[in-house]
């Protein structure tokens, strides 16, 4: 099972999935920062591995990768991308600063993985209870460069992959900062299938 041969009940599925992702990431967010946070109703694409690029703004575009392996009752890879300018807007979110064009320092980037790894814990969350699937994500690790060599980072590390990957597309707010987020769902070769047999759309 790939994205060319998706029913529209599996899509409609996994938007669902991408709609309460959302939602639980733009919680977890609000808590972290004690403020409140809203979002654009997030747009849900699944398509094939090689051309999410595309979305992020082509093979060449700036952005911050937060990576995570996903094991257990499925296995892949987890990411969360921003383009450059979005990660900067969520540094000064989370700790008030005027970041502007500055470089990034070490206690930015461990702010960036935090925030990644709470946000990609609500999207697993919201999988699991959705699935009744046990699934664990690695610490995470992060890397900026242009969204074709982030995205390669799996394929390098673990070879084999799924050809499919839900993407979902999240615009952030808090008050009059914007954030676009990007989270990628890539589920292994074989956990695919198994995925949307235990989402009941199989």
């Amino acid at each position: 099972m790939n994205y060319e041969n998706m029913s529209s009940m599996q899509m409609d599925v996994l938007k669902e999935l991408g709609n309460i992702g959302a939602g639980n990431a733009v919680t977890a967010l609000s808590k972290m920062m004690g403020k409140k946070v809203t979002m654009e109703v997030p747009r849900v694409h699944v398509l094939e591995f090689t051309k999410a690029s595309e979305i992020l703004g082509g093979a060449e575009a700036e952005v911050t990768g937060i990576y995570f392996r996903m094991e257990g009752d499925i296995s892949g890879n987890i990411m969360f991308l921003l383009p450059v300018d979005s990660s900067r807007a969520l540094l000064n979110m989370i700790m008030g600063g005027l970041m502007d064009t500055g470089e990034f320092g070490e206690m930015d980037l461990s702010a960036l993985e935090e925030v990644g790894n709470i946000l990609a814990g609500s999207y697993i969350s919201s999988l699991s209870t959705m699935t009744g699937m046990d699934i664990k994500i690695s610490v995470p690790a992060l890397a900026m460069d242009m969204a074709g060599a982030v995205l390669s980072v799996p394929i390098i590390q673990f070879g084999r992959m799924g050809d499919s990957v839900l993407l979902i597309e999240t615009h952030f707010f808090e008050g009059n900062t914007h954030v676009k987020g990007n989270f990628l769902l890539i589920p292994d070769v074989e956990s695919f299938a198994n995925l949307m047999k235990k989402l009941g759309v199989s």
